[in-house]
């Protein structure tokens, strides 16, 4: 019986894309989660994509906000619910279709999208600390270009996504 190390991985497995992809994508992931744990105050990547998303792109209905965040609309009423306690947000019966609520961005989100920044800036930073500025240009480069929608997706069928949901999954993937 041969002695288990940890960490090994398969030669075939050490140099491919996906497998650096993932693993890079893991090592964020948890620096943004230990972020989040310890200066997110309860709030979470898919709080700050809302955020953001409406001081950009100003009030905006729920549905356009979950599509501006890459967040499924079943989940935004609930994440808005903890902001506007929270004073970070108010929702607004649309006078247009009052079916519809519109929702706002506080001075105090803003205040505290801009915390948010400061502590996702310093995950950045070590995340990319490994890279020179020169890699660090042209990975972000590189990055868009794979994260870009392209004409070569499969088309929806067993076993594959549709345009659409590769599309939100895309959108979904960083948080930020």
């Amino acid at each position: 019986m041969r002695e288990t190390q940890v960490g090994r991985t398969p030669d075939r497995l050490r140099d491919r894309p996906t497998w650096l992809l993932g693993r890079a994508a893991a090592r964020a992931s948890a620096l943004l989660a230990g972020g989040f744990e310890a200066r997110g105050n309860g709030l979470r990547g898919y709080h700050y994509r809302l955020l953001a998303a409406l001081e950009q792109f100003g009030p905006s209905s729920q549905i356009e906000l979950g599509r501006d965040a890459g967040i499924d609309r079943s989940d935004v009423t609930a994440a808005l619910s903890l902001m506007e306690d929270r004073g970070l947000v108010v929702r607004a019966i649309d006078p247009g279709n009052r079916r519809r609520k519109i929702v706002s961005i506080t001075d105090t989100g803003v205040a505290r999208l801009r915390e948010l920044d400061e502590m996702l800036d310093g995950i950045q930073e070590e995340l990319l600390a490994p890279l020179s500025q020169a890699q660090r240009a042209q990975f972000g480069k590189i990055m868009v270009a794979l994260g870009e929608p392209s004409s070569s997706l499969p088309e929806a069928g067993p076993g594959s996504r549709d345009r659409a949901d590769a599309e939100a999954s895309r959108r979904a993937g960083g948080v930020a």
